[in-house]
């Protein structure tokens, strides 16, 4: 141990940070270990608390410490020029340069040869340093050459004109994470590029398209495609043959659809991309499924649901038999609604079991089955060995015909809760859908507890909204129903009459609503991020009774909204009002 180590020892011995034991037992276990410093090492067995260390510093060479790197703090610029795997092994973050002076966020101050070698690369004559968690210099290292990555314009200008070329390159592995492959093959530069920009820019889908002159990728963000780059026909069979060999696929076969599934890190995220072919006239078409595995799951109170709704779900949701459906087209929210369900009452004293297809989220005490037809575990086989487990919760990914409809049923009258999906386009569809399958009335009336429609809605983006006055007229055009605006503006029983009815005399008056109009923030599309609108429908005794009289869902639809049934455009019209989404977004996913 060389004489700056031994002082900083003794220095942490005499503040009780850490004992001359432990201090000895990390130099005995890394004794080969010379490219690690002292601190790192004890921090690394936890023989100390970064955040005590970073403290220790902070006092000892009269430091400051910034716990947090914002994005606004991360200037891509100063980082173009050095090399990613330099900042990550030293720690180090380039925050600011002013004058001759760079500000720079590292975690271990003894990195002084590394400092030096980052004045150099900067060519800055004085550095200035502020302490940082680890973690959050690696957080920002990633975001920063998510920024930087070399534009897609610049690595076509790479490829050289024949094509020939491009396939020793294609063969190449993936690295462990995207920002760090060193790969010289412009091919995979660019396949690359395609695949880190789709998760800064957090899209669910990519889409590569062929086209008689031109190869189109687009990303789905928020649920909308959008035209993000436009490359050479001539690319197409390499992009194509690049994306086939990382998800297994037989780069061959052109003439067959086909589906892999591709496991990349890019930055500090893990992604799980589902992927599938598709012949078309000009070649190949690919769509790119994003899964992020470490995803967070959303609590109910995220998902977008109103105060009474929210009520009503949570009252469903620990009753200890029944059926909850969700229902809506594709891309609608369903899974992430029912996982939110799931996580509510995941607790020890619970089984809770699933069978889907696919696993999109991965939860901690759940179990979790995913379908496979080709060895014919469909959702009713898997269903029916499920129910033999002894579960207390069930979830089935989709019920697609009778046979799994009547085991959900059976096994909700047995004293299961389920949950599941259906596909239609309101509420009291998913009881005429039952019917229409072979269920008997009397069976859906009995096992049903509740059905939950929702659609997915852009929120405005908060930093570029801009209010407008909209009046009665404006309205109307847009193809709303002046009535349910006034439903919404009063349903705050307060400002009812007497018998709970809007005041004969009640007026429009001009309001404000909000406009998207587009930043850096939300890639000049006026929306971030998506939020739900719902209509729930309560299986109450009286629906009960209309159940068994018909299944025509008008008259079930007309009975909930006596009952007090919100539907989807009423929950539009007031998040509209509340200026979380605008008129064109309720209007596009709603039936007029």
């Amino acid at each position: 141990m060389n004489k700056e180590s031994l002082s900083i020892t003794n220095a942490l011995i005499n503040q009780g940070l850490i004992s001359k034991e432990e201090i000895q037992e990390v130099l005995s276990e890394n004794s080969n270990n010379s490219e690690s410093s002292l601190t790192s090492l004890l921090v690394e067995h936890e023989k100390i608390k970064e955040q005590d260390l970073l403290q220790f510093w902070a006092s000892e060479l009269d430091c400051p410490i910034q716990n947090r790197i914002q994005d606004e703090d991360i200037v891509p610029e100063l980082v173009q020029d050095i090399s990613i795997q330099f900042l990550k092994k030293n720690l180090l973050f380039p925050l600011k340069a002013e004058n001759e002076t760079l500000t720079v966020a590292l975690f271990d101050p003894l990195q002084l040869e590394s400092i030096d070698q980052l004045r150099v690369l900067t060519q800055k004559k004085g550095i200035k340093t502020v302490l940082c968690p680890s973690s959050e210099i690696l957080s920002a290292i990633n975001r920063a050459y998510g920024e930087v990555t070399e534009g897609a314009e610049n690595i076509i200008q790479d490829l050289d004109q024949e094509e020939d070329s491009f396939i020793s390159e294609l063969e190449e592995g993936v690295s462990e994470d995207l920002l760090d492959e060193t790969s010289d093959a412009p091919i995979i530069k660019l396949v690359n590029h395609i695949l880190s920009q789709a998760v800064r820019y957090e899209a669910s889908d990519i889409h590569i398209e062929p086209y008689q002159n031109n190869l189109t990728i687009r990303y789905r963000l928020d649920g909308v495609l959008y035209n993000i780059f436009s490359f050479p026909k001539k690319l197409h069979a390499a992009v194509i043959s690049r994306l086939k060999i990382l998800a297994n696929l037989n780069i061959a076969e052109k003439r067959i659809p086909q589906d892999g599934r591709i496991q990349v890190k890019i930055g500090n995220r893990n992604v799980d991309l589902r992927v599938s072919s598709l012949p078309t006239a000009f070649g190949e078409r690919m769509v790119l499924r994003l899964l992020e595995k470490d995803q967070r799951v959303l609590n109910l109170q995220e998902i977008g649901l109103n105060d009474n709704y929210l009520k009503k779900l949570k009252r469903l949701i620990t009753i200890s038999h029944g059926i909850i459906l969700v229902t809506g087209p594709t891309g609608s929210g369903k899974t992430t609604t029912l996982y939110s369900a799931l996580n509510e009452i995941n607790t020890p004293d619970k089984n809770i079991l699933t069978v889907e297809d696919p696993i999109e989220y991965q939860m901690e005490g759940i179990g979790q089955m995913q379908v496979n037809s080709k060895i014919g575990l469909t959702f009713a086989n898997g269903l029916r060995s499920m129910v033999r487990q002894d579960p207390d919760v069930i979830l089935v990914g989709e019920i697609r015909d009778l046979e799994t409809a009547e085991i959900a049923i059976q096994a909700a009258l047995t004293g299961h809760l389920v949950f599941s999906t259906l596909h239609t386009n309101d509420a009291a569809g998913a009881i005429t859908r039952l019917i229409n399958m072979g269920i008997e009335p009397f069976l859906v009336s009995s096992s049903i507890q509740g059905i939950m429609a929702q659609r997915l809605v852009r929120t405005l983006c908060p930093k570029c909204k801009q209010s407008y006055s909209a009046d009665p007229m404006l309205i109307q055009e847009f193809g709303l129903d002046p009535t349910e605006v006034l439903e919404q503006l009063y349903k705050d029983s307060g400002n009812r009459d007497q018998n709970g009815n809007i005041p004969a005399n009640a007026q429009y008056e001009t309001f404000t609503l909000y406009s998207p109009q587009g930043c850096d923030y939300c890639m000049q599309t006026g929306y971030k991020g998506r939020t739900g609108i719902f209509e729930f429908l309560t299986v109450t005794e009286g629906i009960q009774s209309m159940i068994l009289k018909t299944s025509e869902s008008n008259q079930i639809r007309n009975s909930s909204i006596q009952e007090g049934m919100i539907t989807l455009r009423q929950d539009g019209v007031d998040k509209i009002l509340k200026g979380i989404t605008t008129v064109d977004e309720v209007l596009r996913v709603t039936q007029v």
